[in-house]
């Protein structure tokens, strides 16, 4: 390209750029901003892929080696200005997604055609090209033969473009597990002891030092029973460290004196819900807690998973009935919908279970049934955005899944993670002929 004719193409694209802030100006309305964003991210993807080619080229002719550099990450990041760690991802994606020319001449196709194809479309970002040249350089994925390592590079590219890079790599894992059934070649040597643990007492006397290291299920043990204690809470000015180390002492101290630890996610707190008789007939607008008022959201998110005792009043303020406590979400039902969502199921989220909560979708005032076709376990944020007008959520397939409002997808095309587990029932590689989604 001559200079004058890249002096004309960035013309243009600063045109383009000033045109896309005109459009989204003060005086424009959100949807019409949220569209700009909407562009500026794809053509920030096309960017990204033409940025990798051009690495690429360069370095294939041999410009970076004739001006002094080894290593074209090194290049990159002096010609750019960036992190080297930036510039090396640049490159080791470059040499994924686009075309080689051999010795002779001969041009060779990308090593992931599928993924190139996508991510020259502008469909996917480069970290979710890395997730993928990653997934198909581990060792399960060696195993596969040709045409399966094809297979679930074509099924990675498709799924790259609904799931964000997390979501892909929990995929990419879970697919290739099911794939690689044999695994590796069994290792009878005797695993080495990881486990150490360490109580330094303070040399001026009181209080001490721990300092361990852990294998995987110990590890987890722990995570798990201090998590349950961990969660921060309003007024809370403690740090992490300060909170892990409280519920560790808390832990032992309740072995100590029970002889069992508290289990993640058991009792819910209690909610004593007042509320007059007109306000019950008026489908339950206004009530009260004892610490003071509920707003309809609060009132309907807070009795989603909870215990509820019902106190209703007559117009003289005098109680006329007290219902008993009733668990909306029993612990069985609770650890179900653990099994099947595996935490919260809001696309692109994921947290822990031990930090969710049971939401009704069909609210529970409204006749909502508690049973797993009517309830999809949210953490505390997406819980609350649920409970206001935009997303919509609902069972499919034995799955949740979420569609968007409008303003974040025009085509509200519904949105959903990878289920836990979700190639367990899958048939052998042999009988599966076919790695379409």
């Amino acid at each position: 390209m001559s200079y004058s004719r890249l002096a004309d193409a960035h013309r243009s694209l600063v045109d383009g750029i000033a045109a896309l802030r005109a459009a989204s100006d003060a005086r424009s309305d959100a949807d019409t901003r949220i569209a700009v964003l909407a562009v500026c991210e794809s053509l920030t993807r096309q960017l990204e892929q033409l940025s990798v080619e051009l690495i690429s080229e360069l370095d294939a002719d041999g410009t970076f080696t004739e001006r002094g550099y080894t290593r074209p990450g090194f290049a990159v990041a002096d010609l750019l200005g960036c992190d080297t760690a930036l510039a090396v991802r640049r490159v080791r994606v470059a040499e994924q997604v686009i075309e080689r020319r051999t010795l002779d001449g001969q041009v060779c196709p990308p090593r992931l055609p599928a993924t190139a194809k996508v991510f020259a479309a502008g469909e996917v970002s480069l970290r979710h090209v890395e997730v993928i040249t990653d997934a198909l350089a581990s060792p399960a994925a060696g195993r596969l033969t040709p045409q399966g390592w094809a297979g679930v590079e074509e099924q990675l590219a498709e799924h790259a473009r609904l799931y964000r890079p997390r979501e892909l790599t929990a995929f990419a894992r879970d697919l290739i597990s099911t794939l690689d059934q044999d695994g590796a070649e069994p290792d009878d040597r005797e695993l080495p002891q990881l486990n150490e643990l360490h109580l330094t007492r303070n040399p001026a006397g009181a209080g001490g030092r721990i300092k361990g290291v852990l294998d995987a299920p110990t590890f987890d043990a722990l995570a798990t029973a201090l998590g349950a204690l961990t969660r921060p809470t309003s007024g809370d000015l403690r740090s992490l460290g300060e909170r892990q180390a409280d519920a560790l002492a808390e832990v032992c101290l309740n072995s100590l004196d029970q002889g069992q630890l508290p289990s993640v996610g058991g009792e819910r707190p209690h909610l004593n819900v007042t509320v007059s008789l007109r306000e019950l007939e008026a489908h339950g607008r206004r009530a009260m807690l004892d610490t003071g008022p509920l707003t309809p959201s609060e009132l309907r998110r807070l009795a989603c998973d909870c215990r509820v005792i019902p106190v209703v009043l007559g117009g003289d303020g005098q109680p006329l009935d007290v219902g008993r406590a009733m668990r909306t979400v029993p612990a069985h039902l609770r650890r179900a919908v653990v099994v099947r969502d595996g935490g919260c199921a809001f696309p692109g989220c994921g947290r822990e279970p031990g930090w969710c909560e049971v939401h009704h979708i069909l609210e529970w005032e409204h006749g909502g049934r508690t049973d797993i076709d009517n309830v999809v376990m949210l953490c505390r944020f997406h819980h609350r955005l649920l409970h206001h007008p935009g997303w919509i959520v609902r069972i499919h397939h034995d799955q949740p899944e979420f569609i968007p409002p409008k303003w974040i997808d025009t085509q509200q095309i519904p949105r959903r993670r990878p289920p836990p587990n979700q190639f367990r029932q899958l048939p052998p590689p042999r009988q599966q002929l076919v790695l379409q989604p």
